[in-house]
């Protein structure tokens, strides 16, 4: 197996926090004046007249905002880490309970409920430590922890040449907690920022900037965490209390809970002219790039007053159709889970309810050319288990995991076929696609266990084994095999975006090793097994590799170019990486102004695309 990796050349030293930031940049007072995008084609969408947008808008800041965590003893520092972060911090805008917006008995109570949570965290801290999964010292440790917002930068220095068919704008997700945790934290519970690497013309830029939701707006104008971690608080008796303290807050009128309770730090996806930042507790929140590679947040989007509940964070966009697909679940009330899909103009269908014994985890799902595939896996919630004082996520042993095949323009449940397939619980799934001769639709995804170690903590090491999963519909059975000879956890990537949901040859995923940090990716051939790695270096990790496809027509389903942020932890440096997939050579290096953390998913945006945006 052919394996290559990079030695690069050094790059330019960076600082963990830009000592750029201030109240008085001109570069973040200059984002806010922006009311409109100043693209040649801005106010169009194709040749469609745009028309006012449904959206939630956020509190205008005046300031780029950092994070008020402090770093953690265990990771190697500059020397003047310490006071960086003390001085970032203290830019922060900080109110107390004295807040004249609040009337005496506002104040009165938000004084006895930070009273009781404090005391409370406390006494729960003592009887019982924090899970892994929960600590915050192991979940933003490193270079999983978080950074101040970083206003564009331009004219970065590039070491090699930039592929001269990449123009536009690659955009990355991932969570960023703005405020220390009260409590527990996991790795999913921060806030939604997103980082922007624009090329126009052989200049690159960069800035990452929060994505405004309605939770981190409240949380940054009271100075703190208050709104509820869905995984690393939500656990036992104390998530219990944390929930009653947080409904307590909104009947007093001190949070308001009403406009979305998510963090948009998941998946990325460019869809009709608005690029939407998503977490499935959530509805998707509008992103729009500015003319000078800056990022902006519009607000929460309900697609025109369209979308009235959440929607998972990997919605299917299909390369022929140019429609959205997409799944919302409930842990709460039935029904459970909701298939629908959007019209490459941004009409909604009308939901699909398809029925459930119980609310299950569904991160992820599949399309083909004719199907939508749903997972209904072992990983299931039981908020009864909380009041045992365990966690509501719960891998069910005795459930059969399955797979739900049904028509894309199916307009009720009821000729879905549900497969079993044994022992299996995919997190991610890469792709899908339909073989006629055989009546099978096969299913690539990367099966986990144990299938709730994300969640919950296991003694037991995490396995990810890419497997090719095949569903026969006219009998009713699977099969499931692993692709490659070897064992590799493989999570995280992606296949050629043009062949979405159609038979592709090539996967391009994280080598999550050791986990949960990834040393480099793997070109897997579907087909053979054949794997190709691509190692950053001794020290280098990275994240998602986004596959390129090169846009020409003669290029084969590998004709692209592999993007990634890599960081080197001994250095203190992050870069974007551009690697040819053909030949898993390096073309490419930009070097970044500040360190970019270890985050999720991202896109890419053409020139052309970006010139289509959507004003809201």
């Amino acid at each position: 197996m052919a394996s290559t990796s990079t030695t690069l050349l050094p790059s330019t030293s960076t600082h963990f926090l830009d000592r750029s930031f201030s109240k008085s940049s001109s570069s973040s007072s200059s984002r806010h004046n922006l009311q409109s995008l100043s693209f040649s084609s801005s106010s169009t969408l194709g040749n469609k007249k745009l028309t006012p947008c449904s959206v939630s808008s956020s509190v205008s800041k005046t300031f780029s905002v950092s994070s008020s965590l402090q770093s953690p003893t265990t990771y190697k520092q500059p020397p003047s880490w310490k006071k960086l972060c003390n001085d970032v911090a203290s830019l922060i805008p900080k109110t107390t309970n004295d807040n004249p917006k609040l009337n005496p008995i506002q104040r009165t109570a938000a004084t006895i409920i930070d009273a009781v949570e404090k005391a409370m965290v406390s006494h729960e801290r003592r009887r019982h430590p924090l899970p892994k999964t929960a600590d915050p010292a192991v979940q933003i440790a490193g270079n999983f922890f978080p950074v101040p917002e970083q206003p564009v930068k331009h004219n970065l220095p590039v070491t090699g040449t930039l592929p001269e068919c990449i123009q536009g704008v690659y955009v990355r997700n991932g969570a960023n907690p703005l405020h220390k945790p009260i409590s527990g934290h996991h790795l999913f519970d921060g806030d939604g920022m997103v980082h922007a690497v624009r090329f126009n013309n052989g200049s690159v830029s960069y800035s990452c900037r929060f994505t405004e939701t309605n939770r981190y707006v409240q949380e940054r104008e009271l100075g703190r965490s208050v709104f509820p971690k869905a995984i690393g608080e939500l656990h036992g008796h104390l998530g219990i209390a944390k929930l009653m303290l947080f409904n307590a807050r909104g009947l007093f009128g001190l949070l308001d809970p009403t406009r979305g309770l998510g963090v948009a730090n998941a998946g990325l996806v460019y869809f009709n002219g608005h690029l939407l930042a998503m977490s499935e507790d959530d509805l998707p929140y509008h992103v729009r790039v500015t003319q000078t590679g800056d990022l902006e947040t519009s607000g929460r989007y309900d697609f025109d007053g369209q979308l009235k509940s959440t929607m998972i964070a990997h919605p299917k966009l299909d390369p022929e159709t140019r429609e959205l697909f997409a799944l919302s679940y409930d842990v709460i009330s039935k029904p459970y889970l909701k298939y629908f899909r959007f019209a490459s103009d941004g009409q909604k269908s009308p939901d699909v309810e398809i029925p459930l014994d119980q609310p299950t985890m569904i991160h992820d799902f599949a399309i083909t050319e004719n199907f939508v595939v749903v997972p209904d896996q072992q990983v299931v919630f039981r908020l009864p288990e909380m009041i045992r004082g365990g966690s509501p996520v719960v891998y069910d042993k005795n459930k059969k995991s399955r797979f739900g095949v049904l028509n894309k323009y199916a307009k009720d449940a009821s000729s879905m076929r549900w497969i079993e397939v044994e022992d299996c619980f995919c997190f991610h799934l890469w792709n899908a696609w339909e073989e006629a001769e055989t009546d099978e639709v096969v299913v690539i995804g990367s099966c986990m266990t144990p299938p709730d170690s994300i969640f919950n903590e296991h003694d037991e090491t995490l396995e990810s084994v890419l497997s090719e999963i095949r569903l026969n519909l006219k009998t009713g059975e699977s099969t499931r095999r692993p692709v490659i000879s070897e064992q590799l956890n493989l999570e995280a990537g992606m296949v050629n975006r043009n062949l979405l949901g159609r038979k592709t040859r090539f996967a391009y995923l994280a080598l999550t090793e050791p986990w949960p940090k990834v040393s480099g990716f793997a070109k897997v051939d579907l087909s053979t097994g054949e794997v190709r790695k691509y190692i950053y270096g001794s020290g280098k990790y990275g994240g998602e590799p986004l596959f390129m496809p090169e846009g020409s027509g003669d290029a084969g389903e590998d004709g692209g170019y592999v993007m990634v942020f890599v960081h080197d932890e001994e250095n203190v440096k992050s870069e974007l990486q551009i690697i040819n997939a053909v030949d898993l050579k390096l073309e490419a290096t930009v070097t970044l102004p500040s360190r970019v953390p270890y985050g999720f998913h991202g896109t890419f945006i053409s020139n052309e695309d970006l010139l289509k945006q959507a004003l809201c």
